[in-house]
This record gives C-alpha cells, structure tokens and sequence, in this order.
C-alpha cells in the first residue's frame, strides 16, 4: 500500500526514510513559523532562503501560526523603510487559522505573480466583523480574571494587534511553571474558549480555530480545492503542541528536532523529524522536497 496511508503511531521517522516517490508529488508547504523557521526568535538567511527556493520550483508555501495579525503583516508585506523583502509564501495564516494576509495570486497553484513585487495585500477573517466585535468584549473580561487569579501570568506582547483570540506568553519572555500553564487553559476553557497551546504561548478563542481548519479555509480561499482531498499531495513542518491538529491530519508530516522536547506531551506526532533543530530543519524538509523534485 502507499506509504502515505501508513502512519507511525508512538514514535517519529528519520526524515530520511521519506520515499522520494512521495516526496516528488508534493505540490504545497505549510509550515508554522515560531521555532519552525525561526531560530531563537528570527529566522536565518538560511530559512529565508529555504523558502524562496521552494517557491522558485513552484511548490505553494503557507505559513500559519499562532502570531497575531499585526506580527504577520509586515512579514508578507515586506517594509521598504527597512529595506526588508517580504517573505516568498503564497499567504500567511494568523491566529490560528483565523486571519490570513494574501500577496496578489491567480487561481491555480503554481501560477502566482512573483512573490516580490510590492503589492496591497488582501486580509481574509473566517468571522465577520459583528462577531469579532462581540467576542473582543468578551475576550477583555476573560483576560482580566486569568492575570487576578493566576499570579506571575501576563498576555503576549501583542504590539500591532491581535483580533480573534488571547494569547498569554509562557516562554517566548515570561516563564511560568507546568501548573501554571495548566490553570490558564482550565480558566480558558471554563470560559467556553477554544484553547491552544504553541512553543512560546497558550492561545484561547471564542471559535473552534485550530491551524487544520485554517489549512482547509486557506486552501479553499486560494484555490477553490478541498485539501482533504489531496493530503497526499502536501506536506506540514511544525514544533509544538498547536500544530497537533496538523499533525494528526497530514500524512506528510515533519517536525524539526526541537519538537522532542515536547513530544511526550503531545498526542499526534508528526510522521517524520529532522536530524536539525529551529530554521536549519526546516531547511532539511526543503531541500529534501527540492531533491526529489523531476529534473
């Protein structure tokens, strides 16, 4: 039977063992960003460079994370004050799944405008307006009884903007315990949140956003394509304990080394792992893809 259809239960493959016959029919790449593609909280030239080659053999490249909206902007759209070029992806997925930001791009993948040229982004919500109105009231009440009840816990250093959900930093500046952690998502989630919990921070949202559900609506946004329908012909590369939901679902699945640190906590594993930590394995999935790209 295809490899694909066979997944590791318990334990993570060498990333070696991927056939290059499944490697040949990828046509996409989501990949979270924190300590995915980012090494101690920026990514490297290499990483960088990883990607636009990805894109230069016309692979889709998506990044989604748990960053807010504001974080994710200037990185699709690039500043030019700064002389920084936006990254090479075909869209960044925020919060989740719930926020997206999509350079200029046609219908069909592998036939996008140049990933360079300096164009308006589009911003796509799953919510509407009303309802993310309503639920950032909400949201403010939540926040406020988690920091009075659990000493030493403090929101994410949110500068620019975060619209869908709470994000409390746990190991990105703030370092809080194992119960502490636990008590923030017990609060969340008596409150009726969605909770998440990434690398760096615990995540909670009025809304079952998780990165699958923003994986399917991105797709689907992009190119009017089910991606469930075409699992086989994507891959994923994630770290940590809010890219379970992608891991469960991709057989093509990777994490880079760093995830071991958090593996006997998570449920879902990713199918294959990196030899390499943060950025660098990254960069080992993509050149494993260019590799077995047809000559």
């Amino acid at each position: 039977m295809p490899g694909w259809l066979f997944k590791a239960r318990g334990r993570m493959l060498p990333l070696s063992s991927w056939p290059t016959a499944e490697r040949s029919g990828v046509v996409g790449v989501f990949t979270d960003i924190d300590d995915t593609l980012t090494t101690h909280g920026a990514i490297t030239a290499q990483a960088l460079q990883a990607l636009a080659d990805l894109k230069a053999a016309g692979l889709v490249v998506i990044a989604i994370t748990g960053r807010h909206s504001g974080w994710c902007a200037p990185l699709v759209r690039g500043d030019s004050d700064r002389g920084v070029d936006p990254w090479p992806v075909d869209a960044l997925v925020a919060e989740n799944g719930a926020v997206a930001f999509v350079p200029p791009i046609s219908s069909q993948i592998g036939t996008q405008r140049p990933w360079n040229m300096r164009e308006p982004l589009s911003k796509l919500h799953q919510q509407d307006a009303a309802t993310r109105a309503s639920n950032t009231q909400r949201m403010q009440r939540v926040a406020a009884e988690v920091l009075r009840q659990v000493p030493g816990a403090q929101l994410a250093k949110d500068e620019g903007g975060r619209e869908t959900d709470l994000a409390f930093d746990y190991n990105e500046f703030a370092r809080l315990s194992a119960r502490q952690v636990a008590q923030i998502v017990h609060l969340l989630q008596q409150s009726g949140m969605h909770t998440t919990v990434s690398s760096i921070h615990i995540h909670g949202c009025f809304g079952d956003f998780n990165k699958w559900t923003g994986a399917r609506w991105i797709v689907q946004q992009l190119f009017r394509r089910d991606l469930a329908q075409e699992l086989d012909r994507w891959v994923f590369v994630g770290d940590s304990g809010n890219d379970q939901a992608m891991f469960e679902h991709f057989p093509h699945s990777v994490g880079v080394a760093n995830i071991r640190r958090f593996a006997s906590d998570l449920v879902h594993l990713p199918r294959y792992v990196t030899v390499n930590e943060y950025g660098a394995g990254f960069t080992e999935v993509s050149q494993a893809l260019l590799a077995a790209r047809p000559a």
